[in-house]
């Protein structure tokens, strides 16, 4: 069964490229790509999506990263438990978010409009 999300792989979004595909290309490099398809696209409510996603997941893995970065730095106060604490966040967050990363565009080279649970309906907003 197709839903209306699915039925965008097969066309041509104002930027010249197959809307599934300009919707992978949103998640590329996270904010940049985002804002600059987001700017060109101006019809296809899929690749907008996308970009508005990719802006907000970028700028909520930024906050995370900034968040990640002051609990490592209180945790180097701790010996040796902290330090390997702090190494066991850095990977499982780096992980999480390179997993977040492949399965997003994957979605969307799918045609599929996948939400992240706190992105997608900031993204939904930014596209209404």
């Amino acid at each position: 069964m197709t839903t209306p999300a699915d039925s965008s792989t097969t066309s041509t979004s104002t930027t010249g490229l197959a809307s599934n595909v300009a919707g992978a290309l949103c998640y590329i490099l996270g904010i940049i790509t985002g804002v600059l398809f987001l700017i060109i696209e101006k019809n296809d409510r899929s690749v907008r999506f996308h970009a508005a996603q990719s802006i907000t997941v970028s700028i909520v893995m930024i906050a995370l990263s900034i968040v990640l970065s002051i609990v490592s730095s209180v945790l180097a106060f701790v010996p040796v438990l902290g330090w390997l604490l702090a190494l066991l966040l850095a990977i499982v967050i780096g992980f999480g978010s390179f997993v977040l990363w492949i399965v997003l565009m994957w979605r969307a080279y799918q045609g599929k409009e996948w939400e992240v649970p706190v992105a997608g309906p900031l993204a939904r907003k930014m596209i209404a």
